[in-house]
């Protein structure tokens, strides 16, 4: 981090300057195809530690292990950090082959202190009033963690897996390689709005283990996300306030189950 004032948000929404790596065509193709990515990836993750580690996964068929695993804490934390290594690599070897930068195209910057604080704290506000919002309409959306709670063989597994390791491979797709490639389709301020918008609606509702009432909330979160990484020009930020969020909400859970 740097304590600078001055805005980054250039190295970002004036990425259309710069010959787009990725045709209107590819953007589609690319979404589409990373979103598929995204959920295969998961599953491979899934089935490759299911096969490792589940009881007689040698007699099981693929179906099974996908079942069984998917309800496994251990098997879903090591496929999410399966995931990620998958993602990472992908991304980085896509923006290398269409001839770009990927330090630049990821925005993977130093950020201002005196953003990064502003940010945390409009994220501050989002928790309260959502966690406020959440209580008067009774929604319990961290029910999905029960299963993985009680099944995983290290909380800190789980916790390191959900807290830290999806937050960065969810934001290098959506913040990142998604957000560039459609920002860059479009002149000045636009794009960013346009990307922003767009990938936070794919974002939440990818999120299949949640309700109406959690990807509309969700959809919120990521434009924060969006736009902490437009107001400081950095990706790192966005992983962090992402980090951040994840952290408190895992920590309400803990709470909650002791």
């Amino acid at each position: 981090m740097t304590n600078a004032t001055k805005p980054l948000s250039t190295i970002d929404v004036n990425l259309s300057t710069h010959r787009p790596l990725f045709s209107r065509f590819s953007v589609v193709a690319l979404v589409i195809g990373m979103v598929i990515t995204f959920f295969v990836s998961q599953l491979f993750g899934i089935y490759l530690a299911g096969k490792c580690l589940l009881p007689a996964a040698d007699t099981l068929a693929v179906s099974d292990i996908l079942f069984l695993g998917s309800t496994d804490g251990t098997i879903v934390s090591l496929s999410i950090i399966v995931s990620c290594v998958i993602l990472i690599l992908f991304s980085v070897l896509l923006i290398r082959l269409k001839g770009g930068n990927v330090q630049r195209y990821l925005a993977l910057n130093a950020f201002s202190l005196t953003i990064a604080m502003a940010m945390i704290g409009v994220l501050l506000l989002f928790m309260i009033g959502s966690q406020a919002l959440t209580y008067w309409l009774d929604e319990t959306p961290l029910d999905f963690v029960d299963p993985l709670f009680q099944t995983v063989s290290s909380v800190w597994l789980l916790i390191v897996a959900m807290v830290i390791i999806a937050p960065i491979y969810e934001e290098l797709i959506f913040r990142g390689l998604l957000w560039s490639a459609i920002t860059e389709q479009f002149a000045g301020q636009r794009g960013a709005v346009i990307a922003s918008i767009v990938t936070s609606i794919i974002f939440a509702t990818i999120h299949l283990q949640y309700g109406i009432y959690e990807v509309s909330t969700i959809v919120v979160l990521a434009l924060i996300f969006c736009y902490a990484r437009i107001k400081s020009g950095s990706l790192l930020l966005a992983i962090l306030l992402h980090i951040l969020n994840n952290g408190v909400a895992m920590c309400q859970y803990l709470l909650q189950v002791a």
